[in-house]
């Protein structure tokens, strides 16, 4: 007589949507601990009783998937006590925007030749 893998009496428990619901806890799990790099712990619990010669089975899962922290701001001190999200340390660069310019030759190079290459914008 041979034993029978505790997953074919998984299968029959709660007409077959225990073992669906533990499929997505472990995958939840499993996102949540590459997600934050902490450990998560998946438990399935089956308590079992005798019921009028019968084995009465309440099965349960639960995952500890682990929570992310929650994404930072970093915000600089002014004199004046008030957050900036500008260092007002650093000085401060006047940038403008580049004009396009009209008819330049847009070039490329043969990797293999190294010939030089050239075609209109």
């Amino acid at each position: 007589m041979s034993i029978r893998p505790i997953t074919d009496t998984l299968r029959q428990l709660q007409g077959g949507q225990f073992i669906d619901e533990c499929s997505e806890q472990l995958a939840a799990l499993v996102k949540g601990v590459d997600e934050t790099g902490k450990a998560g712990k998946l438990t399935i619990t089956l308590a079992l009783k005798k019921s009028s010669g019968a084995i009465e089975i309440a099965a349960a899962v639960t995952n500890k998937t682990p929570e992310p922290k929650p994404d930072t701001d970093l915000l600089w001190p002014t004199v004046e006590g008030n957050l900036t999200v500008d260092n007002p340390n650093q000085r401060k660069l006047d940038l403008k925007i580049a004009e396009p310019v009209a008819n330049k030759e847009l070039r490329s190079v043969d990797m293999e030749t190294g010939e030089i290459r050239t075609a209109a914008n």
